[in-house]
């Protein structure tokens, strides 16, 4: 396995004059440029006194410069601790206190945030042997006690200047490293405190891995486009928006701010790119707002039962389908972080469109599973990405469910200074367990069925999985998405209510919400005695959700 350092050292070393990274509808840097802005942060952390294995918290949007700045970190044999630009900036001061960071990198937003309470800036600047914070858009200080680091930043240009007389060149370039076990990443999993918020640890392997992985088995073309729109500082981001598509040469444009539609579909027109990552979410909606409501229609519903005429609309279908997300998808669309609604599934498979479903979590920096489009079988998340080994915890992994277990190079180091959070995750003989229930194939597909602590216990003994019934649910009728809680011994339908959906359709909201109560009814009659629907209750507002979309459970039981 090689350093996924060397992977890109050699990539710009190779493509010098080529762009890297674009900001969309902004600045666009070549890896020359991507290679002169590490080396000015190199000489800032000299300046600063920053040491190998010092934590460096990164706290922005996802930007180019996001991308420089993260490398910067890396190369410098420093550990980089990326927040989400979510997190609440009372949280990311007290994280960073607790992970030891001696500087931060961040946007003018984020430190607007951070101005905005002096006694929060006041905390962020007593953290021990801190430096300085600075602004990741021009390597330039915000906030400063120490006179060196004012020094070097004010001079960067004039020190770079010196350190490179005749400019900087690709033969100059080395950040090739060889220690594996060297921590690269701290990922915090949310952004509340340090008392609730773990810290997963990466050492450099569990980078490496995934990079290994990714470069054998996804097809990329030198010189081909990405369109990165996942979070950067979130793993599943990190590993296959940035860091694999750079070590192969790509051009990474990067959506700055949320992937709103609009932005999103301009980003996928003008950019063109071989593969697409996303969540479940953005393919969902695309499929419930686009196609759904046209098939659906009654006239529809009588073509598609035609043998010949089903299979001419579907193709229509899947050709604006893929012209939507920009034309040019030789990979695919990459689905990962939550599972996709079968519904929607079913339908992608029918008219063929290029996708597959990966799993991965944060400890394992991210992927568990993959396969590639060509052999993916639907409602699987993929087979277990070699070398990585994976089991489920069952009498009979391919019948009974049981908790999918992994072990290898890519799983985490620990949980950061939380030993018992640690010894909890893993197993005796040292696998780690992934918190999801599944069951494996003849042929190594894995198939998840929910989260070990979502399952509901029946007053009868049955184990609930309430993914299952969620996933029916939100394919009835003017319902945005839905959550089912267990309730003094009954199941409980939380849902969120599409209104703007009905208005199209002509109904007012009191006429929504009794075809949705109605809907969630007549889904008793397709479900067990054990898991139906004793009550529905409807909202307005969406459920909070975690980085990844998901939505976050324990806020509702």
């Amino acid at each position: 396995m090689q350093h996924y350092l060397t992977y890109l050292n050699n990539a710009i070393k190779k493509h010098w004059t080529k762009p890297a990274f674009s900001n969309f509808g902004g600045e666009t840097y070549t890896y020359a440029q991507i290679a002169e802005g590490i080396e000015k942060y190199h000489l800032l952390f000299d300046a600063c006194g920053l040491k190998k294995g010092d934590k460096i918290a990164l706290y922005a949007r996802n930007s180019a410069e996001w991308g420089i700045a993260y490398l910067a970190v890396v190369s410098y044999d420093a550990v980089v601790v990326p927040f989400l630009p979510d997190f609440l900036a009372s949280a990311v001061v007290e994280l960073s206190h607790f992970s030891e960071c001696r500087m931060m990198i961040c946007d003018s937003v984020a430190f607007d945030m951070l101005k905005a309470d002096k006694a929060l800036l006041d905390r962020l600047n007593a953290i021990e042997n801190f430096t300085c914070t600075v602004n990741v858009k021009d390597i330039s200080l915000l906030n400063s006690e120490c006179k060196k680091c004012e020094e070097a930043a004010t001079n960067l240009n004039a020190a770079f200047a010196e350190r490179f007389p005749q400019g900087l060149k690709p033969e100059m370039v080395d950040y090739c490293k060889t220690d594996m076990e060297a921590l690269a990443v701290i990922s915090f999993t949310s952004g509340t405190t340090s008392a609730t918020s773990k810290g997963v640890v990466l050492p450099a392997r569990s980078l490496s891995a995934n990079l290994e992985f990714a470069r054998r088995e996804i097809p990329m073309c030198e010189g081909s486009t990405i369109f990165s729109v996942l979070p950067m500082a979130h793993m599943f981001g990190q590993t296959f928006d940035f860091l694999f598509p750079l070590s192969g040469g790509c051009h990474i444009t990067i959506l700055n701010g949320k992937p709103v539609p609009a932005r999103l579909l301009a980003g996928l027109a003008a950019v063109k790119p071989f593969m697409f990552l996303t969540v479940p979410l953005v393919v969902e909606k695309i499929f419930k707002s686009k196609v759904f409501p046209t098939l659906r229609k009654p006239h529809m519903r009588v073509l598609m039962a035609i043998p010949g005429i089903n299979k001419i609309i579907l193709g229509a279908i899947r050709k604006k389908l893929v012209a939507a997300f920009g034309g040019g998808l030789t990979t695919g669309v990459i689905i990962g972080g939550a599972a996709l609604n079968k519904e929607v599934e079913d339908l992608m498979k029918k008219m063929d469109f290029p996708y597959c479903v990966g799993y991965g979590m944060t400890e394992c920096g991210p992927l568990i599973s993959y396969s590639d489009r060509s052999t993916f079988v639907k409602n699987s998340c993929g087979r277990r990405a070699e070398p990585l080994e994976v089991r489920i915890d069952s009498k009979d992994p391919r019948r009974i469910l049981g908790e999918i277990q992994c072990k290898g190079d890519a799983v985490m180091i620990g949980y950061y200074r939380n030993e018992e959070a640690t010894k909890a995750t893993f197993t005796k003989d040292g696998w780690l367990k992934t918190g999801d229930m599944g069951i494996i194939d003849k042929k190594g597909n894995i198939f998840i069925k929910g989260r070990c602590k979502n399952m509901i216990l029946s007053a009868s003994g049955q184990n609930i999985y309430p993914e299952e019934i969620e996933d029916k649910i939100n394919n009835l009728p003017y319902i945005a998405e839905s959550l089912v809680v267990g309730r003094k011994n009954a199941l409980v339908a939380l849902v969120v209510a599409d209104y703007e959906a009905g208005k199209k359709d002509g109904l007012d909201e009191a006429a929504v919400n009794k075809i949705i109560s109605e809907s969630v009814q007549g889904l008793n009659k397709e479900l067990p005695a054990y898991s139906q629907i004793a009550l529905t209750e409807i909202r307005v507002e969406p459920f909070e959700k975690t980085p990844k979309q998901s939505i976050r459970r324990f806020m509702y039981s």
